[in-house]
C-alpha cells in the first residue's frame, strides 16, 4: 500500500523525535554531555570569580595605597629638615608607623644627584643618581633589601618616580625572603623635600595579602588551586564512575558479538567467556549471571530443536519407508486390470511423497529455528566452498541440458556455519536450475565489495513478477507453475510438488540475516532472475 504525502509528512517528525530519545538515553551521549558540563561550568565560574577578585584586588590595593599617603604625610615634617648626618635615625621615625603586618622602606634620591648637574672627574656629565635604601621597620637583611630595589628598578617604578617625585602610585609585586616567605608591595608614595626625593614603600606580610592573587595570576592562588583540585578530584570520579559502566556494557556488547559469532561458549564452573568474568561493576553482577543463564538457556534449547528435528524426522521416515515397500509387493499381486486398485495404490504413493516432503519440510523448519536460536560460527573459505559447490553440480546440470558460468574470488572468507552456507548456496542454486530453461546457463558470481562480499547468482527463467520479489522471501510463498519452475510431466511435476513448500528463499533470509548481510532479488534487463547474497568479510 503506496503511502500518501501526508503520511510521510507525519514520519518524518516521529522519526526525528525518536532519534533525538534515543540520543538522550545513550550512555556515550550522557557522558559526552557531562564531560562538557564539567569543562564548561569551571569556565563560567572561573571568570565570574576572576572579576570578583580583581575587585577585592583592588580594595586591598587602594587601602594600602591610601594608608602609605597616610603614613607619607605624618613622616613629610621630619623629613623636611633632614640632612645626610641624619638618615641613620630615620628608622626610629619609621618604626613608629610600621609592625609586623605593615612594612615600610624609605628610599631616597638626593637633589644632587635628581639635579643632574653633577660632572665625573674627567668633567663629563654624570647620569642620574639611584635611590638608596636608607631606614626599613621592621628591619630587612641586605639581601631581601638588593632583591627589592632589583624588581623595583626592572619594572621601571623608580625611574618613573625619579623623574617628577610626584604620583603615589600602587603596586602588585611579590618579592621572596632570603629567609623563606614573602611580602607583597602594595604602594609607593613619593616625599618632595629640599634635600631630595624621598620614596615611601608599603608592604604586606598577612594572609590577606599573601593568599590573594596580588602580584600572580589568579589560577595560581591556594584556594583556586584546592577548588580545582577538589572539582577534578569529583570530576573525575563521575566520569570514572559512568566510563566504567559504559566500558562495561562495552565489554558485554564485545562477549555478546563474540557468543553469536561461535568464538566464545560460556562456562559458567570456569568463567571462561562468560558476562560475569567480564563484569567489574558489582551492581551489575546479578544481570551478568541473568545473560549468562539466558545464553545457556539458548543453547540448551536450540540442540533441542537439532536433537527433536531429528529424531522426529527418524520417527516419522521409518513407518513411510515400511508403507512404501510394502505398496510394491501389492502392486504386483493385483491384476493390472483392476484400475480401482491400481488408482489406490498411486494415491497411497502419492501421499507418501506428499508426506516424506512434508517430515523433510518439518525438519528443515526445526532446524532454522536452531540455528537462530544459536548459530554455530566459524572462519569459512567461502570461496572454496562455493568453487567446490558449483563443480557438484555437473551432473545435475548435464540433466537438465543446462551450463553454468561461474567467476569466483579466491580468498574470501567469512564468518558463520559451514553446513549452513551450503544450504543458502544449494538453495539459490537449486532454485536458479529449476527455472532455467533447457541450453541456458546459470551464472555464479563471488566477489569481494569493499569489506563485503558479494555471491550473485543468475538464471534465463521466467523472472518474477515485480510485485512478488520480495514475496519470495516469505514462508510458504511458492508460484510455480509448469515451464515455469515446474516440470511439464505430470508425475515429474508432483514430484517436484511434494518438495517444494515455499521455505527454501525464506530460510535463505533468515540465516542471511543471522549473520549479518542481506539478500535481494531482481529481475535481469535481458531476463531471468538475480539472487544477490552480501555477507561481511571476516575480520
Amino acid at each position: 500500500m503506496a503511502l500518501l504525502p501526508i503520511d510521510l509528512a507525519m514520519r518524518a517528525p516521529r522519526r526525528a523525535s525518536a532519534r533525538l530519545l534515543w540520543l538522550w538515553r545513550s550512555m556515550a551521549s550522557r557522558l559526552l554531555l557531562l564531560t562538557l558540563v564539567f569543562v564548561a561550568v569551571p569556565v563560567l565560574l572561573y571568570d565570574q570569580f576572576q572579576r570578583a577578585d580583581e575587585a577585592s584586588q583592588q580594595l586591598l590595593l587602594k587601602s594600602a595605597q591610601r594608608q602609605g599617603e597616610l603614613i607619607a604625610r605624618a613622616l613629610e615634617p621630619e623629613l623636611l629638615g633632614v640632612d645626610r648626618t641624619a638618615l641613620p635615625s630615620l628608622s626610629i621615625a619609621l618604626a613608629r608607623y610600621g609592625d609586623d603586618r605593615t612594612r615600610l622602606k624609605l628610599l631616597v634620591r638626593p637633589r644632587v644627584a635628581a639635579s643632574g648637574n653633577a660632572t665625573t672627574a674627567s668633567g663629563a656629565k654624570a647620569g642620574p643618581e639611584p635611590f638608596f635604601y636608607v631606614a626599613a621597620a621592621p628591619s630587612l637583611s641586605t639581601a631581601d633589601i638588593d632583591a627589592e630595589r632589583r624588581l623595583l628598578l626592572e619594572q621601571g617604578v623608580l625611574d618613573r618616580l625619579g623623574s617628577s617625585c610626584a604620583g603615589n602610585a600602587t603596586l602588585a609585586m611579590r618579592v621572596p625572603h632570603a629567609e623563606g616567605g614573602e611580602e607583597v608591595l602594595s604602594s609607593i608614595t613619593p616625599i618632595k623635600t629640599s634635600f631630595g626625593c624621598w620614596a615611601l614603600v608599603t608592604s604586606h606580610a598577612t594572609e590577606a595579602y599573601i593568599s590573594s592573587s596580588i602580584g600572580r595570576p589568579y589560577w595560581s592562588t591556594p584556594a583556586v588551586q584546592a577548588a580545582a583540585a577538589i572539582y577534578l578530584a569529583m570530576a573525575a570520579l563521575v566520569l570514572a564512575v559512568l566510563a566504567g559502566i559504559w566500558r562495561n556494557l562495552n565489554r558485554f556488547g564485545d562477549l555478546a558479538r563474540r557468543i553469536v559469532g561461535g568464538e566464545d561458549v560460556p562456562d559458567q564452573e570456569s568463567g571462561n567467556a562468560s558476562f560475569a568474568a567480564r563484569n567489574t561493576v558489582p551492581e551489575l553482577a546479578g544481570v551478568a549471571e541473568d545473560f549468562d543463564r539466558l545464553v545457556s538457556t539458548l543453547r540448551d534449547s536450540a540442540q533441542s530443536l537439532r536433537r527433536a528435528a531429528e529424531d522426529n524426522a527418524h520417527a516419522f521416515k521409518t513407518p513411510i519407508a515400511v508403507i512404501r515397500q510394502s505398496v510394491e509387493p501389492l502392486r504386483r499381486a493385483l491384476p493390472a486390470e483392476n484400475a480401482r486398485s491400481q488408482r489406490a495404490l498411486t494415491m497411497i504413493e502419492k501421499s507418501l511423497d506428499k508426506l516424506d516432503g512434508l517430515v523433510s519440510f518439518a525438519r528443515r523448519m526445526d532446524e532454522a529455528a536452531a540455528d537462530l536460536l544459536a548459530p554455530a560460527r566459524r572462519r569459512v573459505d567461502l570461496s572454496s566452498l562455493v568453487e567446490r559447490m558449483a563443480g557438484g553440480y555437473t551432473g545435475l546440470l548435464a540433466e537438465r541440458r543446462l551450463h553454468m558460468r561461474s567467476r569466483i574470488d579466491a580468498g574470501l572468507v567469512v564468518r558463520a556455519s559451514e553446513e549452513t552456507l551450503e544450504t543458502i548456496v544449494e538453495n539459490l542454486v537449486e532454485n536458479a536450475v529449476s527455472f532455467s530453461p533447457a541450453d541456458g546457463t546459470v551464472s555464479v558470481r563471488l566477489t569481494r565489495v569493499g569489506s563485503c562480499t558479494e555471491l550473485v547468482v543468475d538464471d534465463e527463467g521466467p523472472g518474477v513478477d515485480p510485485a512478488n520479489l520480495e514475496r519470495i522471501f516469505e514462508r510458504y510463498f511458492s508460484h510455480r507453475e509448469p515451464g515455469r519452475g515446474m516440470p511439464e510431466d505430470e508425475a515429474a511435476a508432483h514430484q517436484a510438488g511434494a518438495a517444494h513448500f515455499g521455505i527454501g528463499l525464506w530460510i535463505v533470509r533468515r540465516n542471511i540475516e543471522a549473520f549479518g548481510g542481506r539478500v535481494r532479488a531482481e529481475n535481469r534487463p535481458t531476463g531471468g532472475l538475480r539472487m544477490t547474497v552480501t555477507l561481511p568479510l571476516a575480520a
